[in-house]
């Protein structure tokens, strides 16, 4: 493997860090909205969805000088499937069969628009 390709090897799995990372956003928002209103730990989960949307917004930024953008926004979509995982693993929520296929075909209609010949 050559010295680009390992460079970029790694920028995109800085990308998904960042995506999975960014995910935690979204499970912090909802703790916090289980709070009492202006509570201490309202204040700390939302000041951690900011901690953590700044810290992707620096890496974001980062990745998109180094990586097409074709690439990168293609590859943003995961954080649905991150969002399930947080939904079942810490808010015992059920993924079901519809919430599956809703994200196959989200995947499906990316691939098709990141995979099409320019006319």
């Amino acid at each position: 493997m050559d010295k680009t390709a390992r460079y970029d090897v790694r920028w995109f799995l800085l990308l998904h860090i960042s995506l999975l990372f960014s995910s935690l956003s979204g499970v912090c928002s909802k703790l916090a909205a289980g709070q009492k209103f202006l509570s201490l730990r309202f204040f700390f989960y939302y000041g951690l969805v900011l901690v953590i949307m700044f810290g992707y917004a620096v890496i974001w930024q980062q990745i998109l000088k180094r990586m097409p953008l074709t690439v990168a926004y293609s590859n943003k979509p995961i954080s649905l499937i991150w969002g399930m995982v947080w939904g079942a693993l810490i808010f015992k929520e059920r993924i079901t069969w519809k919430m599956i296929l809703g994200a196959a075909i989200i995947f499906a209609g990316i691939y098709l628009v990141v995979t099409d010949d320019e006319s």
